[in-house]
């Protein structure tokens, strides 16, 4: 007897990939507070750009801001 029927594997699948982007979402927006400088309006942009844009913006973050925020600050 199986647990659950195998045509669920989509839904399980479906709510598994759901669950890392949202924790990726919450990973960088947190990294963003915590160690973007406060210079300028860089940190609530980005918040912002996280914030709206949801997990591409968090995307966009990680590729674009992150590599150049750890070469400028090493953080």
């Amino acid at each position: 007897m199986l647990l659950f029927d195998p045509a669920d594997i989509g839904l399980i699948a479906a709510g598994l990939f759901g669950a890392l982007f949202v924790a990726f979402w919450i990973w960088m927006l947190i990294e963003c507070a915590v160690y973007e400088p406060n210079e300028g309006n860089i940190k609530a942009t980005w918040i912002l750009i996280i914030l709206v844009g949801n997990w591409i913006g968090a995307l966009l973050y990680m590729f674009v801001r992150r590599p150049r925020r750890k070469a400028e600050m090493g953080r």
